[in-house]
């Protein structure tokens, strides 16, 4: 591991510049106000920075602005609500169901208002005892909402000086998620890979893929300064993103029947060579996203150009001395591939070429495409959207009745009078923290929290054992402070246990010498809460992940289905639309990563509940082989070379009907005739097997070029491949069509006993 590389991605990226951000904009007033010596009186300052702050999801300027203000609003609204009902139980519950129930629901309006809605009910929970703002409710409530929009200052303020800073940062973090992802590709040349681990790993990368893209697509295209400006820097990260989901669908074309490559080539070191290659490649991909995330120009790491030269000396030195009339057929598969790796090659040099930041080639840069198109579907902010939403139904729905019991009950131990318990507020939040709609996401939550509060309380009661100088344990304050905030979203489990080392440290400086009462009631409080939510999502209305794997499959196999025919369209001169079939290609990726997630966490869900998960987890296999080999048929589509040889009219007609059976088998409805005896169809691609058979015939008798051109490749390798991956999409469409009739025919006969 290139542990100067991972430490630069950590320095440079979004997360530890926020976490930056938010730690000075709560701990510089601190210090202020420690000065002056009404740090104490003065704390529900800092306390409101920092619940504002955590709001702050990535996205255009507008909507972070709005959503901020927003959070400002709800806020200073629950803090003054649950400060005048106090010691009014009656009152309190009634506030927790409103309140559990409301901003549990504003979820359905995305991430961003999910997260205001988290933090107002951590700020009811905060309020919910009155013991912050005691006898001075408004004096208090002021001070709260002065250090609410202190951050909002500071937000409005940054975003003007670095309009591009985020942007900048989330496209370099898409090259560091495509550096990763080919590092994984890369692993499939090894030396006896394991190929059922390392499908898994692309599987659950192109999920993290899918969901940064999503994100960086709202941020890049919603930023006006991004999308309308002329500047140089805004049409250079505009081009930047662009080609990096251009680059994506080339490290998919890049998919191939490994095995097969694995039993033609494993007694030479051609792969590993190829294997090493790629592992250079992800290195200048890492170098561009850690450039980006910086606001730097990127200089290449390696001599690309020599390298690539060197492995494809390395093939055709290899290819002269073993083709023969028998190994030709793997030649042409490993020519091809070594195609797929020249274009990656060139696609990076290109990118640097984009990023040296020539006005004049800024200047003539332009997408041409309709940016709209390409959005991630969102909910609007209308009352309809809401109240649709209120039914048992609804996940989000159920997620908050969840929330409120959770809540309710979290509450009701906190009033039980044996318990002793001195820090009411932290089961109530520990209890919103780890309760999140799926089941899964909850468990792993519930054990990380438990794991990192123990291990942090450990840790920081040991600091203050041993360390009694105010300088050295303010720095490890402020250090916890950034590392929390910097993981919170990537790393849960080092996230808690930075935040309990800096809350043990916080409330030292508020009241010295009091670690052994706060020692206890953290762990007991974080256990409490733990058995709580765990309780509450396994009995209460639990939405099980195998309830939604029918309509994520039905989505799938539907826009496997339009990318094929927009990829096919181009063969059968039909109308072709580039833009149409990036949107297209788009949404198979999206639809195959919402599809893995799902089946990833139904993995934890209780035993009894993983309905079907043999046959979700073939669907999810054969639905990303689908989609890949489609990426690699796209690659002739975009040329404007005729393959007339290849009978496509057939193969779209044999390989759509198993594509179509499968999402009438998934929709419940009968198969016509007509589908069947399609699949049956024998495309006449014989002018193929002549062509291979003369090549055959041409090599046995000594008659073949040394040619070594890395750019050229003869036209009936590249007719050869067009036809393999249409052999493979039709195999694979037929192992998922099978798969789904055993499952249909299990089902009927289940019924029927």
């Amino acid at each position: 591991m290139n542990y100067s590389a991972e430490l630069k991605k950590i320095i440079t990226s979004q997360y530890l510049y926020s976490a930056t951000r938010i730690t000075l904009a709560t701990v510089l007033p601190c210090l202020v106000l420690s000065y002056f010596g009404i740090l104490k009186e003065y704390f529900l300052f800092p306390l409101g920075t920092s619940f504002v702050a955590l709001t702050d999801q990535p996205g255009p300027f507008i909507r972070r602005r709005n959503s901020l203000t927003f959070a400002v609003i709800c806020f200073v609204f629950v803090a003054l609500i649950a400060s005048l009902v106090k010691g009014i139980i009656a009152l309190v519950f009634l506030e927790i169901i409103i309140f559990g129930m409301f901003f549990s629901l504003i979820g359905v309006y995305g991430q961003r208002l999910g997260a205001v809605g988290s933090l107002a009910l951590v700020v009811l929970a905060i309020f919910i005892d009155g013991h912050l703002t005691g006898e001075h409710i408004f004096k208090g409530l002021l001070i709260f909402t002065s250090g609410c929009i202190w951050f909002l200052l500071i937000f409005l303020i940054v975003t003007t000086i670095q309009p591009y800073k985020l942007a900048s940062q989330m496209i370099g973090e898409n090259y560091l998620q495509l550096a990763e992802f080919l590092k994984i590709k890369a692993n499939f040349y090894q030396k006896n890979p394991d190929f059922d681990k390392l499908y898994s790993q692309v599987i659950s990368k192109q999920i993290e893929i899918k969901n940064l893209q999503e994100e960086t697509r709202e941020t890049v295209f919603k930023t006006r300064t991004i999308v309308n400006e002329s500047t140089t820097l805004s049409r250079l990260l505009m081009m930047m993103f662009l080609n990096s989901m251009d680059l994506h669908e080339k490290l998919m074309t890049s998919e191939s029947d490994y095995k097969k490559l694995q039993e033609s080539f494993d007694k030479g070191d051609i792969l590993v060579k190829m294997h090493n290659y790629l592992n250079i490649l992800s290195d200048e991909l890492s170098n561009i996203g850690i450039a980006l995330q910086s606001s730097k120009r990127a200089k290449p790491l390696y001599n690309i150009e020599l390298e690539f030269q060197e492995l494809n000396v390395a093939y055709f030195e290899l290819r002269n001395r073993q083709i023969s009339p028998d190994t030709l057929e793997n030649f042409m598969i490993l020519r091809q591939i070594m195609m797929r790796i020249n274009e990656i090659t060139k696609e990076i040099e290109e990118i640097y070429k984009v990023f040296s930041q020539n006005v004049k080639l800024a200047k003539s840069l332009s997408t041409g495409l309709d940016l709209k198109k390409f959005l991630p579907n969102q909910e609007k902010i209308n009352f309809k959207v809401l109240k649709s939403n209120i039914s048992l139904s609804s996940s989000h729905f159920r997620h908050a009745v969840r929330v409120t019991i959770a809540l309710l009950i979290g509450y009701l131990v906190s009033l039980l009078p044996f318990l002793v318990i001195g820090h009411t507020y932290w089961i109530l939040i520990t209890i919103i923290a780890i309760l999140k709609p799926a089941y899964s996401i909850t468990k792993q939550r519930n054990l990380l929290r438990l794991y990192g509060t123990v291990v942090g309380a450990v840790i920081a009661y040991g600091i203050l054992y041993l360390i009694d100088i105010n300088a050295v344990l303010l720095a490890i304050l402020l250090i916890s402070m950034v590392l929390c905030f910097t993981f919170l979203k990537t790393k849960y489990f080092w996230a808690v246990l930075f935040m309990t080392m800096y809350i043990f440290l916080s409330f030292n400086f508020l009241k010295p010498g009091n670690v052994n009462v706060i020692f206890k009631d953290r762990i007991v409080d974080t256990f409490i809460a733990g058995v709580i939510a765990f309780a509450v999502s396994y009995l209460v209305l639990p939405v099980w992940e195998h309830t939604q794997n029918l309509d994520l499959m039905k989505k799938s196999a539907t826009a496997n289905l339009t990318y094929f025919h927009s990829v096919m369209a181009k063969f059968l001169n039909q109308n072709y639309n580039l833009e149409e079939y990036k949107v297209r290609r788009k949404n198979a990726i999206i639809s195959l990563a919402n599809l893995s997630d799902n089946f990833q966490r139904m993995i934890s869900d209780p035993k009894n509940q993983q309905k079907k998960l043999e046959v979700v987890h073939q669907f999810v296999t054969t639905s990303h082989l689908i989609t890949a080999y489609t990426a690699s048929l796209s690659q002739y589509a975009n040329d404007e070379r005729q393959y007339s040889e290849i009978d496509y009219e057939s193969w779209t007609k044999k390989i759509e009907s198993e594509m179509n059976q499968v999402s009438a088998l998934l929709s419940d409805q009968k198969i016509s005739e007509t589908l069947k005896m399609d699949s049956h169809i024998e495309p006449e691609d014989s002018s193929l097997e002549d062509l291979i058979l003369k090549r055959k015939t041409e090599i046995k008798e000594n008659d073949f070029y040394d040619r070594r051109d890395p750019d050229k490749i003869s036209r009936l390798t590249e007719l050869k491949n067009i036809h393999d991956v249409l052999e493979l999409i039709y195999s694979v469409a037929k192992e998922q069509r099978k798969v789904i009739e055993k499952y249909r025919y299990e089902k009927s006969t289940l019924l029927q006993s």
